[in-house]
């Protein structure tokens, strides 16, 4: 992407046509705050936002109007945000002798140290019309009204388009740099085909061959599947798939020979639609004599393989192991559970009869948040409900951005804001919403699955009651492996010790003086069943269940982790060793092992990431038992073998980006695969015939 820009950049160098004096002489004003637009009124209490903001402005500057939801206000050298008619300050009001009376710097490029607000010197104000910073973290600002209103300037800049207003003057076809960067690639594509008939055959001479290259690499993009993305869209708003695709994009470009290319699941969040480009675009790198080498459990994938290994023949320490290899007709003959699923023998069951649900719903009107095209949709409650739709089409703005927040500041009081939407009607029939995603369940390797569903309280509270641990005065505190007493102090009850690499990642080698055990030889000592604490943390899930099968409130906890399809993974497994489908149904197995309401919203973002065929069927049976209960189970997913389980079905398309945002049908599956134009009703079809 940044390539891309950079040839555009090019391009338009070249071409366009440069400023001449007297297009400067009226841009280019003067900036030592003399011609800046006053503030003429502020009228604001010190308890809420202020009620009106009255700018008197010269020509050259904008008025800053209802319309703008967002802008950054700069007094002194400290960063202030109106967001939506609420003043905030950013967390650190940070000092700079760098800063400028009319540049604006994002948080990240001031310098410490920290200004209290009452020294803040003599005030100049930027306001910059920019959506982008309304997700930062911030706490109200609520002695704003100390602030002397007469010494406040106001400079419009740039309209959040990144570049000095010299810079844009340069124009291709009435079109200048950052008009294109926020096109998507299919308007772009179109914009760079169409272009030449808008150049004087001079001009043509110059650009052919940058046009060349350009049309070139969008056409990469293009090719997988990343149709509906901008050019100036930032790179952390990428989900984990179309980071991979941008930098496979990138290597089918190269045209590099000789190359082995290794790809991890690179079909992540992309619709069936788009996987054939995906596999086009593989099939690409191989022909022109490079090997390329893919981790995937799509069945498309693996169809088109030369070659395939099977590892397995279980998961953990009952996998490890080469069952198969060979072609896709080879590994279909083949007894292993990929081979299962492959030729049939195994399948995910369609139930017979779909679910009523409680007759009550969630009625969200006017969304329309990035693409949406101010749709309105109803949530039945009681019911698993899948959203459907290709990449860039919305979903994910809907849900997590638009119904999640709506709903966690109902009922919890949370504090992100929803995407804009007029109402929402039914909030009263839930009274719990759960939003489970793949992001891990501890940062650090002290975090396991014991201590994050709370089984591991139990074990110490059980070990502190053996006779032995009484006698010598041992409390449940004794065997914690994060408080001094009982742990290892070498290594500080990690069983690891961190070696930090500065510039590369930090490296984990076991501790000498514990090997691993985390625990000092005293606590080791108590033993119960003739296991000690360590050796209960490395006991599989299988074996905790049954060794525990006496203690209740340990073996439900336990019961529920199994059930979810990690009987082989182990209770002291450090969180950072697994995976984000592992951890997302640790988060499953926690949430099951409550007691539920039967009014739970239930919110899972793409949950079959990374998983087999089979740990879909055993993910599916788990969420299946939450909406038996009478809970809402809502899915954003592309793996048709969970729409196709799904009681309604909502798709949104009916392309991505600016050509997505819309509700195309909703329903039951077999209600679904009746509509004409969507794309997930002509896949969905053939799942279910």
């Amino acid at each position: 992407m940044k390539n891309l820009s950079a040839w555009i950049a090019a391009y338009l160098i070249v071409i366009a046509n440069p400023l001449n004096a007297e297009t400067f002489a009226n841009t280019n004003d003067d900036q030592n705050g003399k011609s800046f637009a006053h503030l003429k009124s502020w009228v604001f209490d010190g308890e809420k936002s202020p009620d009106k903001i009255e700018i008197e402005t010269s020509n050259q500057w904008r008025t800053i109007t209802d319309e703008d939801e967002s802008y950054a206000i700069w007094i002194g050298h400290a960063t202030y945000l109106i967001n939506n008619g609420d003043i905030n300050i950013l967390t650190d009001p940070i000092f700079s002798k760098r800063a400028s009376p009319i540049g604006f710097a994002g948080p990240k490029r001031m310098i410490p140290p920290v200004m209290p607000l009452k020294d803040l010197p003599k005030i100049d104000v930027v306001v910059v019309s920019h959506n982008h910073y309304d997700h930062l973290d911030m706490y109200s600002l609520k002695k704003l009204h100390k602030i002397n209103p007469e010494t406040i300037f106001l400079v419009p800049i740039g309209d959040g388009k990144r570049l000095k207003k010299e810079a844009l003057h340069f124009r291709v076809a009435d079109k200048n740099i950052s008009d294109l960067a926020q096109m998507d690639i299919t308007e772009l594509a179109y914009w760079f085909e169409t272009v030449q008939k808008d150049l004087s055959e001079k001009q043509l001479i110059i650009a052919s061959e940058i046009l060349k290259e350009i049309r070139t690499r969008i056409q990469f993009l293009l090719d997988v599947g990343l149709d509906y993305l901008t050019l100036d869209r930032t790179s952390k708003s990428l989900s984990g798939g179309e980071a991979q695709r941008i930098r496979l994009a990138t290597q089918i470009g190269s045209q590099l020979v000789g190359v082995l290319y290794i790809l991890d699941e690179p079909s992540i969040g992309l619709h069936q639609r788009d996987n054939k480009k995906l596999i086009d675009s593989l099939v690409k790198l191989r022909d022109i004599g490079n090997s390329v080498l893919v981790v995937e459990h799509d069945k498309d994938m693996i169809e088109h393989a030369d070659f395939v290994f099977d590892i397995g023949p279980g998961a953990g320490r009952h996998g490890g192991e080469i069952v198969s290899t060979g072609t896709f007709e080879d590994l279909k003959k083949q007894t292993t559970l990929t081979a299962d699923y492959l030729n049939g023998n195994k399948k995910i069951i369609i139930p017979k009869k779909r679910r009523k649900g409680n007759g009550k719903f969630i009625k969200l009107t006017g969304a329309r948040g990035n693409n949406l095209k101010n749709v309105s949709v109803d949530f039945p409650l009681g019911k698993m409900i899948c959203v459907t739709g290709v990449s860039g089409s919305g979903k994910s703005t809907l849900i997590n951005e638009t119904l999640y927040p709506i709903l966690n500041a109902h009922i919890y009081r949370g504090v992100k804001k929803p995407m804009p939407y007029t109402k929402i009607e039914g909030l009263d029939h839930i009274d719990k919403v759960i939003d489970i995603d793949q992001s891990p369940i501890g940062r650090t390797p002290r975090s396991n699955p014991a201590t994050y569903t709370g089984t591991f309280g139990e074990i110490r509270s059980l070990f502190a009651k053996t006779p032995e641990a009484a006698i010598r005065g041992y409390k449940p505190g004794r065997f914690s492996f994060n408080v001094k007493g009982g742990r290892c102090e070498d290594c500080q009850g990690g069983g690891v010790k961190v070696i930090e690499m500065n510039f590369l990642p930090d490296v984990y080698v076991e501790c000498d003086s514990c090997q691993g055990k985390r625990f000092n030889r005293e606590t080791l000592e108590i033993r119960y069943k003739g296991k000690s604490i360590s050796d209960i943390l490395n006991m599989t899930i299988e074996e905790a269940t049954s060794f525990f099968e006496n203690i209740p409130k340990i073996h439900r906890k336990l019961k529920t982790i199994k059930n979810v399809g990690l009987g082989y993974i182990t209770l002291g497994q450090r969180s950072t060793t697994l995976s984000g489908g592992e951890a997302q149904r640790i988060k499953l197995a926690a949430e099951l092992s409550k007691r539920d309401t039967g009014n739970t919203f239930y919110i899972l973002d793409e949950p079959t990431t990374g998983l087999h065929f089979e740990d879909i069927r055993v993910l599916m049976e788990v969420l299946n038992k939450l909406a038996n209960k009478g809970n809402t189970v809502l899915i954003i997913e592309h793996n048709l073998d969970v729409v196709k389980l799904a009681d309604h079905v909502i798709d949104v398309g009916m392309e991505g980006g600016k050509n997505g945002g819309k509700i195309l049908c909703t329903g039951t599956p077999e209600e679904i695969i009746e509509h004409k134009t969507s794309y997930t009703a002509k896949f969905l079809k053939k799942e279910l015939h």
